[in-house]
């Protein structure tokens, strides 16, 4: 973005700059600075309406007495400086800082030589001290409570609370922009000269503002260079940069080792002991801000690593932004105790307001403090607060107390606040990749996202785009979400292979090795590896060998704590709720799961038998229920819904389901081969089997259609998938019921008066001759003459079928069959290789199905046409009984089986008929001829067969 502005946006330079009224001021600056004369000059009301600053010669600034003041008034100076950088970041430093200068004495009537060279230098007490390097904290056994187990209850207290959790940065800020401003004591004080070098030794960049940095080290050599008298400060600037990159990453890094160790004992201590939370506040505070500031000279400077042989130093995967998101709620009890000790003001404060959950105010207090700094810090003030250092003392302690009490969220704003990483993407995308790769770091996931909540902090109204850090955090969640739902998935796949091992069919060649053994035969050779049992992946020798589903384990363990880090939370007025993304994501992989589960091929028609996937889908389920003892997410609600999904054509994300599979696979992979004969219907063993033919069929028909695997599909699919099951099988029916109808449209004259004539036989036998475009047709009933129309009772067949109950009418198929919405025919023909089977219990070609067929596709036309069902099946049965008593008288033109077959087919028809009494069949009177006649037949047959 910088470079963009740079690029395009050239001519930035302040207005004031440019103006015609100040350019003779200007160049006189340029040209004469640092000693400027301008007593005389014109320039002095502009430059004085432009840069009036604070009258802050005759003030008193000392960081650890008036706190406040001082903290503003730097930042006043140091903000000020920011902006006309910020403005500029052009070659005219030398005139904005001149005409600092001059405004000042404008002002004033002298140089600003000494009020902010002496706020500057109150820093010595604080800044040195708190830029210790890591072995010295070490030593000193900074921020351990258990260093000094005597003292664990005595409250943690000094004379300079509020300046032990100051951001160093922003220290930093104050020392190399306020001597820049006002370098005269850089010659003159060494006391400001080593305070100056110790803060460009420090790092290599301050903030200016958001992602825009100052190399202070560039920006310092350019200021000096050219001005007479501060050639040794240019080369202690140089020496200073050559031991930041030497030295400076080295520093750091042992830093954020040791905050990373200090910070897991102080947790665990509080965590242990969460009363002691009251009287070591000013530890967390301090643990907080000392955290957060590694954290951004870390970001600072990944994007800006400098050459160096270690640039490691300048990343971090271990970086420890979860102790930086931290939650407190209750000013602890122990805290009232020093509230006796406070001044006049505080003397009301009792224990019972804190029992009684009252909700304190003392912003007035902490801002009449200020005041009174104002007032006792100016030269002129009858009470100088410098004389009384122990006044500031207590009321410094008091301001930070009252903050404990009201202000929680301003002292966790002042220590914990990392905003700045919004502006700062891509380091803050590298720390969470980094995390998410190292096992360790995985438990803290969450405070990746959970710092985006913080990112409003850090935005303006005025740009909405910032916004667009919802993404950031959208993403973190989507990625963590992502990896524990891979490894959820996995250890599921895992014990779904297991559990595969223990299905009946794997069994036969342990049998078989039992009963080999116990016949004595050979054993195998030595080339062959006995097969593993299952169950020996749980045998352990050793138990320090770590499997790979122990790793899986721990890191679901790891990744599953992140989540408990909070339940929800809000992202620029967005509730986010972590758990909601991990089900989203596995709502959708499950579902690509389960169907790449069934292994459908719909080029060699391979599928996986339903049992089989529904035994692997319940492993997955138990598998998962698992998570709700990690986590806590409604895994049933998950699983309803991605099973439900399943029972439809197409899932939520428009793919292909469960049911659509095997509704394609039913119909075009089993069905239609036993259309062609390949497969046949057993009735003996309810299912269907394969053929004995030469081309061998690439799986067995009765391993997908016996009781147990139709009703694993049921339970697959479900009762929306079996719906759509039969829709599509009655589009079948209604396809086969329309091309039957034009056989009998095109047969129609001679199948009606085949209907009158059904008694005459030689008339039948000269009427069948004339049947065109069917190769065979036996017998033929047509039924036409009205328009369909459903019956009431059809609705009651509905509930009937819905509640599982069998019905002699079947609603689907007469649906199927009204939608045809003209005149409905039948016809059944008889195959010269009709052979019926006892062994299977029906017929090679299928043929046996047709009684079902007939049954139920009668009871569905005459039901739409609103025909008598019983009448219509009783004329069938004298037809089809003349067709066969005629064929019986002719021997030689139609084989015994045929006949018998047709028979046995007949005959099927009026066993399965709920509609045709015996009273009807009695009355049926070539019916009863040809029963009588072919028992006869069977008994002579069998006699002579012996």
């Amino acid at each position: 973005v910088t470079d963009f502005r740079r690029d395009y946006y050239p001519n930035r330079r302040p207005s004031f700059l440019t103006e015609k009224s100040m350019e003779s001021a200007v160049k006189y600056i340029n040209r004469k600075f640092p000693n400027i004369d301008f007593r005389g000059g014109s320039v002095r009301d502009h430059v004085y309406e432009l840069l009036n600053t604070i009258d802050a010669c005759q003030c008193y600034f000392n960081i650890v007495v008036n706190f406040d003041f001082t903290k503003n008034y730097l930042d006043l100076i140091t903000t000020y400086a920011s902006v006309i950088l910020m403005l500029s970041r052009i070659d005219d430093k030398k005139a904005i800082v001149g005409m600092y200068n001059c405004a000042h004495e404008f002002s004033n009537g002298l140089t600003d030589s000494s009020a902010v060279t002496e706020a500057l230098l109150s820093l010595q007490q604080v800044y040195p001290r708190r830029n210790l390097p890591a072995e010295q904290w070490r030593s000193v056994q900074l921020l351990s409570l258990l260093g000094t187990p005597t003292n664990l209850l005595s409250p943690a207290s000094c004379d300079t609370m509020a300046c032990e959790y100051l951001p160093i940065e922003v220290m930093e800020r104050w020392i190399i922009l306020g001597f820049l401003l006002c370098h005269n004591s850089l010659n003159t004080n060494t006391a400001s000269q080593e305070l100056w070098k110790m803060a460009l030794r420090s790092g290599l960049y301050i903030t200016l503002t958001r992602d825009e940095v100052l190399n202070i080290h560039k920006l310092s050599e350019e200021h000096f260079d050219g001005m007479k008298g501060y050639n040794k400060r240019i080369a202690d600037i140089k020496e200073c940069k050559e031991h930041t990159i030497i030295n400076c990453g080295g520093v750091h890094r042992e830093k954020r080792l040791f905050l990373r160790n200090a910070l897991k004992e102080l947790t665990k201590v509080l965590e242990d002991e969460p009363a002691l939370l009251g009287p070591k506040a000013l530890f967390v505070f301090m643990a907080l801000s000392f955290s957060r500031d590694e954290v951004l000279w870390l970001v600072r400077h990944s994007e800006n690593i400098p050459k160096t042989k270690t640039p490691e130093d300048y990343s971090d995967s271990y970086v420890y932004i979860q102790y930086l998101i931290v939650n407190i709620y209750v000013c602890p009890e122990e805290e009232s105790v020093l509230m006796t000790s406070f001044v006049s003001a505080l003397s009301a404060l009792t224990l019972k307001q804190l029992d009684s959950g009252e909700e304190f105010d003392l912003r007035a207090l902490r801002l009449d403090w200020l005041r009174l700094q104002a007032y006792t810090s100016v030269g002129k003030a009858t009470l100088a607060l410098k004389d009384f250092p122990d006044l500031a003392r207590i009321m410094n302690m008091t301001q930070f107390h009252t903050k404990m009490m009201d202000s929680m969220e301003e002292l966790l704003q002042e220590t914990a606040e990392l905003s700045i990483l919004c502006f700062y993407p891509r380091v803050f995308e590298k720390m969470f990749s980094q995390s998410s790769e190292d096992s360790s770091m995985q438990r803290y996931l969450m405070a990746f996202p959970m710092v985006c909540a913080r990112f409003s902090q850090s935005t303006h109204h005025m740009c909405p785009e910032e916004k667009q850090s919802l993404k950031l955090c959208v993403k973190f969640l989507e990625e963590i979400a992502e990896h524990l739902c891979s490894v959820v998935l996995e250890i599921s796949a895992e014990q779904s292979n297991l559990h595969e091992q223990l299905l009946p069919k794997h069994c036969a060649e342990t049998i078989s090795a039992a009963r080999n053994k116990k016949l004595k035969k050979p054993v195998p050779k030595k080339g062959e590896v006995p097969k593993e049992k299952p169950g020996t992946e749980s045998h352990r020798k050793d138990r320090a060998v770590v499997t790979n589903m122990d790793k899986m384990h721990l890191t679901l363990t790891e990744l599953c704590t992140s989540y408990s880090m909070c339940s929800d939370f809000t992202v620029f007025k967005h509730i986010i709720v972590p758990s909601e993304f991990l089900i989203s994501q596995l709502e959708h992989r499950l579902s690509k799961i389960f169907v790449r589960m069934a292994n459908y091929n719909p080029n060699t028609q391979d599928i996986l038998r339903p049992s089989e996937l529904l035994s692997g889908i319940h492993a997955y389920i138990t598998s998962l229920n698992t998570l709700s003892r990690y986590i806590n997410v409604d895994i049933p609600r998950l699983l309803r819904s991605v099973l439900l999904q399943q029972t439809q054509p197409l899932d939520s994300q428009g793919v292909q389901t469960i049911t659509t599979l095997y509704t394609n696979w039913y119909l075009e992979g089993l069905l239609r081969q036993a259309s062609s004969s390949l497969i046949a219907h057993c009735p003996t063993m309810h299912c269907f089997i394969n053929q004995n033919v030469e081309n061998e069929q690439n799986f067995k028909a009765e391993q997908f259609s016996d009781i147990c695997e139709l009703r694993a599909l049921a339970e697959l699919i479900g009762p929306y998938g079996l719906k759509f099951l039969g829709e599509n099988l009655m589009w079948h029916i209604t396809s086969q019921v329309g091309e039957l109808k034009k056989l009998v449209f095109e047969n129609m004259d001679v199948l009606v008066q085949m209907k009158a004539n059904f008694d005459k036989p030689e008339m039948m036998s000269s009427l069948q001759k004339r049947l065109t475009d069917v190769l065979i047709i036996q017998v033929a009933v047509i039924y036409c003459s009205c328009y369909f129309m459903f019956q009431v009772a059809i609705s009651v067949y509905e509930l009937a079928s819905a509640a599982g109950l069998h019905c002699n009418i079947d609603p689907a198929l007469v649906t199927a069959i009204a939608n045809l919405r003209s005149e409905i025919s039948f016809i059944m023909s008889v195959d010269p290789a009709t052979f019926y089977s006892r062994e299977h219990g029906g017929h090679q070609n299928n043929v046996h199905c047709l009684a079902t067929a007939i049954n139920h596709l009668s009871a569905a036309m005459f039901t739409v046409q609103n025909k008598s069902i019983e009448q219509h099946l009783r004329e069938f049965l004298q037809v089809a009984s003349s067709t066969l008593l005629q064929l019986g008288q002719n021997v030689d033109k139609v084989e015994v089986k045929n006949r018998d077959s047709v028979y046995l087919l007949l005959d099927m028809i009026v066993e399965e008929s709920p509609f045709l009494s015996q009273d009807v069949l009695e009355s049926c009177f070539p019916y009863v001829l040809l029963r009588n006649a072919y028992r006869e037949v069977h008994r002579t047959f069998i006699h002579t067969m012996g």
